[in-house]
């Protein structure tokens, strides 16, 4: 294993490692209390945006919205706000987008979002409403002069026949105006660097971020995983096989999964890493810290 102190960004070769987060907004006073100490614990690892998730058809849009304005009141951070297609006309959505501009947010993630009844079923877009992922970054664009990431498929989305149909997906997303892309979450790195490949030789040159999930809890992760699309390596049931009731080692394995598969990916040449957090900070922030990532006040002081 390499020394740790090779792992700090000032040693490693090329740019330095960069970060960002995503949230989902709370359901409730506790919820939104422990996502509050999940922001607390990650801000001063200076992450490059943090992004907040909407809801299947649009049911967290008023709590997306509110968690994102205070992110920007009270935070240094950059915010990120998710919008999808599902569930609105072209008009709700362009004043969703209006509010996030007024609020002081410049970087929207476009996805089209789960079909209304739920993976699986078909899609079918909202009368009068953007019709595709595509459509929606085109209309973003129009509104303001926004970031825009969208979502990349290591094992193509779900619902594309061919990795060439995938591949036209993003690059229509690309001729759109994103700016970003990141990946759904995966396990094998090497699912990663073949899209990669396959990206760059279709010619498109945005920034593919890999998706990071850390493993909260095995179970819920594997059947999420299983509905998108993304898959479960047998190696990997097998680290956490028996662990169902035994949270300390559940979270100790889950820790070095994830630090594992991000280590392998900087010996790859990657810099950039998007953290799923489930708003659960502890493990993410120890990956953090294997990664060579500090808090300001400890940089100030070194």
């Amino acid at each position: 294993m390499t020394a740790p102190d090779t792992l700090r960004p000032s040693r490693l070769p090329g740019a330095p490692i960069r970060v960002s987060f995503e949230f989902f907004p709370p359901k409730s006073a506790e919820a939104e209390a422990s996502l509050w100490r999940s922001i607390e614990r990650l801000a001063p690892l200076d992450p490059d945006f943090v992004s907040v998730t909407y809801g299947a058809g649009g049911s967290t849009r008023e709590r997306t919205h509110n968690t994102v304005a205070r992110l920007v009141r009270e935070t240094r951070l950059k915010p990120a706000a998710h919008l999808t297609c599902v569930g609105a006309t072209r008009g709700e959505i362009d004043d969703v987008v209006r509010g996030y501009w007024d609020a002081g947010v410049r970087h929207v993630v476009a996805l089209r979002g789960d079909p209304a009844g739920g993976p699986g079923t078909a899609y079918e877009a909202h009368a009068g409403g953007y019709d595709s992922s595509a459509d929606l970054v085109r209309g973003i664009k129009a509104l303001g002069d926004f970031e825009v990431t969208v979502s990349a498929y290591p094992e193509k989305h779900p619902e594309s026949a061919t990795f060439d149909a995938d591949l036209d997906g993003l690059q229509a997303k690309v001729d759109a105006g994103a700016t970003r892309a990141i990946t759904q979450f995966f396990f094998d790195n090497s699912l990663y660097e073949r899209y990669v490949e396959r990206v760059r030789a279709r010619g498109i040159a945005i920034p593919i971020i890999p998706g990071i999930a850390v493993i909260q809890n095995f179970k819920q992760t594997a059947n999420f995983a299983r509905k998108t699309g993304a898959s479960v390596p047998d190696w990997l049931a097998d680290r956490f096989a028996g662990l169902e009731n035994d949270p300390a080692t559940h979270q100790l394995v889950a820790a070095g999964v994830a630090a594992e598969q991000v280590l392998d990916l900087v010996d790859a040449g990657v810099r950039d890493f998007h953290f799923y957090t489930m708003n659960r900070a502890e493990l993410v922030y120890a990956i953090c810290r294997l990664l060579g990532l500090k808090p300001e006040a400890e940089r100030a002081a070194a």
